[in-house]
């Protein structure tokens, strides 16, 4: 039995009262009224029901149903502010409805026949059947139509689950994904081919009820109206049907005029009722013509029609049909689908693809060729920090694959998804480096761009930023790093705001931060910060054994970008390959077989011995020779690389001498920056050499 709460006693609420008095499914629990003298207080008095001027004193737990018979659109919504979640709250326009379906039943059937009443209406212009489950998917509604539709008895029916009387039914996903499907196409057991629209069903906050799949008409409510079927609960489900519904309904008379909007509709175009009802039906279209008054001049339906509708210009997609009953037409209906959101949609994806394809991580870990422990090692290091968002510093010689391991941890990592930005820190001039990286405000210097500029981290927000060449950075750019790391913010160049970001850091250098420490050249808290997960990559001398493998991949590699279809490398080959110590490691290795592929003639199929260049067979003999005798090497025997690295060592190392190992001295002698001048340093091994 339903408690209920009558708000209101003049004469709509006293029809009520008397209505649900004749029934044994209600016990009225209090009449309302601010007057004591209205007919249902007195009504109620007489009947021994309690009454009370403050319907707030009364909105207890224990109702079941709150209806509002006032009139006023203020205390109804006061009303359903307070409510408590159980209740269901009922405008005095539908329980007055109601109450005059009850009273005279014939009546009420022909009068849903002829009034433009919006249950009515929307009754009368969707399918026959109609099936109505709960949110786990049993059936609570089917009706006659859909029995004959189905080949299923009602009483067999409810309470079982949709998919056990329909196979493949889509009502349990409907409930799912909360999503409309409209005008699909269905083939029963039976062979019968219907047209369905599922629709969710939702309460005031958004929570899924169950779903509704409408049959292609529904005119047969007339029909469970005369055989006494609950009209209440058909009622109170449709109810919340129009409630929930995300699509705008708009209803007008065979003349063209607005009769019935749904709240989508004003949520949609920006459109009150009374804007609209009474209205031509011109009204709500901004752009294109009225398919209502195309449906009422030629009675076929319309789907699919592109408009924009109402003040805010939104761009939708409209089906209308038109509304017979007895072959007479009595107007037309019309469902609005908003598209603005898949707009916005196509327009995110089209901006995803653009950044994807400029800041797409390309390599993967199944691109990283090698068998060697060591490089094994570095691999199952790497995957681990792929794992944890922690801050990864991989360092190894230049041409050693860091940018490949980089692009493998964020592609393995769960910001895949997400951008990965690329920056050498080396490539990049110092006084445009702190702006590429942190950004700048309006103003923040002479030429700066208008609005400011995003930088690099921001760019990479919930992604991961690869920072090469850490070693290279100044101060001040290694203070604002370390704020980067320990607070997760960082603050435009010209700017006072801190903004929060959150990126993954992959950090990577060939220099011995250590000793830069050491020396001043680097800060050793943002070292401890950087050498959290470090990843050591070992150079090509130390695992020779990977020489045969990457040099298949780099063949391969090589084919596609000049258009060859070298087929493998000779043991020989691969033999002389292993007999030179790569001080360009994987890097150098690409370009030897690069440069062996031009040179090979186009019935050449296999890299043979004699296509390497011979200063590779003779790097080894060549080192021994000259530690040996003391000798150096001539200028036949070096290639022009090796001439130049030469001669820029020597000239260092003089230099050094010259200023008594004063480096500041001999960057300036150089004209050099100082820490280019420790890379110099460091890269021909002479810190112990060059004061001897």
């Amino acid at each position: 039995m339903q408690t209920v709460l009558l708000i209101g006693a003049g004469s709509g609420g006293t029809a009520i009262l008397k209505t649900l008095m004749e029934s044994e499914s209600f016990l009225i629990e209090c009449v309302v009224d601010r007057n004591k003298n209205a007919p249902g207080i007195k009504l109620a008095e007489k009947l021994g029901i309690k009454t009370e001027a403050d319907w707030a004193k009364q909105l207890h737990d224990h109702i079941d149903m709150i209806i509002e018979a006032t009139g006023d659109d203020r205390v109804f919504d006061e009303i359903r502010a307070k409510r408590s979640g159980k209740a269901i709250l009922i405008p005095g326009s539908v329980a007055y409805f109601i109450a005059k379906l009850f009273e005279d039943k014939k009546e009420l059937i022909e009068k849903l026949k002829n009034e433009k009443n919006k249950h009515d209406l929307i009754f009368n212009t969707t399918s026959d059947g109609m099936i109505v489950v709960d949110r786990t998917g049993h059936i609570i509604l089917f009706n006659r139509s859909a029995e004959k539709m189905v080949a299923a008895k009602q009483e067999d029916v409810i309470g079982k689950h949709v998919s056990k009387l329909i196979p493949g039914s889509r009502l349990p996903h409907i409930i799912a994904t909360k999503r409309v499907e409209l005008n699909q196409e269905l083939v029963l057991e039976n062979g019968r081919k219907i047209i369905t629209t599922r629709i969710p069903l939702l309460d005031e906050n958004d929570g899924v009820v169950g779903a509704f799949a409408v049959f292609k008409d529904i005119t047969e409510v007339v029909h469970l109206a005369e055989e006494n079927t609950n009209m209440k609960e058909i009622q109170t489900m449709l109810q919340a049907i129009i409630q929930s519904s995300d699509d705008a309904i708009s209803v007008v008379d065979e003349q063209g005029h607005g009769i019935l909007i749904n709240p989508a509709y004003t949520r949609l175009t920006g459109l009150s009722k009374d804007e609209v009802i009474g209205k031509p039906a011109t009204t709500d279209i901004y752009e294109g013509e009225s398919m209502h008054m195309q449906v009422l001049q030629t009675r076929r339906p319309v789907r699919g029609v592109n408009l924009r509708v109402g003040p805010m210009k939104k761009d939708v997609i409209v089906n209308v049909a038109p509304i017979i009953v007895d072959n007479r037409l009595k107007g037309s209906v019309g469902v609005i689908h908003d598209v603005s959101e898949i707009q916005q949609l196509t327009k995110e994806l089209d901006r995803a693809r653009q950044i994807i394809r400029t800041l797409e991580a390309k390599y993967s870990f199944e691109d990283i060729i090698g068998q060697s422990e060591e490089m094994q090692l570095a691999i199952e290091q790497a995957k681990l920090s792929a794992k944890t968002p922690a801050t990864v510093l991989l360092r190894g010689e230049s041409g050693t694959g860091k940018e490949l391991f980089a692009h493998a941890i964020h592609n393995a990592s769960e910001k895949k998804f997400n951008k990965f930005v690329r920056v050498n820190c080396a490539a990049i001039s110092e006084s445009l480096l702190e702006s590429e990286l942190f950004g700048y405000e309006e103003g923040a210097f002479s030429g700066a761009k208008r609005g400011g500029k995003r930088g690099f981290f921001e760019e990479a927000n919930k992604g991961s930023i690869f920072l090469d060449e850490i070693g290279e950075l100044t101060p001040k750019i290694q203070a604002k790093l370390l704020r980067v790391l320990q607070e997760n913010e960082i603050v435009r160049v010209g700017g006072t705001k801190p903004i929060l970001i959150q990126v993954r850091v992959i950090a990577a250098t060939n220099l011995n931060l250590e000793k830069a420490i050491t020396i001043g050249s680097f800060r050793e808290d943002l070292y401890f910060r950087l050498n959290r997960m470090p990843i050591h990559i070992s150079p090509l001398r130390k695992r020779k054994e990977d020489i045969e493998a990457l040099s298949r991949h780099l063949i391969q590699k090589i084919n596609q970008e000049y258009g060859r279809n070298i087929e493998g490398i000779t043991d020989q080959a691969i033999a002389k390959l292993e007999q030179y110590d790569w001080p360009g490691n994987v890097r150098e290795l690409e370009n030897i077989l690069g440069r062996a592929i031009i040179f090979m003639k186009i019935n050449e199929a296999v890299i043979e011995a004699f296509h390497i260049p011979d200063f590779i067979e003779g790097d080894e003999q060549n080192v021994n020779d000259r530690s040996s005798s003391g000798k150096k090497m001539t200028h036949q025997e070096k290639s022009l690389g090796e001439l130049l690295d030469q001669y820029e060592r020597d000239l260092i190392k003089q230099t050094l001498i010259k200023n008594n190992g004063n480096k500041t001295a001999t960057a300036k002698s150089l004209g050099v920056s100082v820490r280019n001048l420790y890379y110099k340093i460091e890269k021909y091994n002479l810190e112990k050499s060059s004061m001897q």
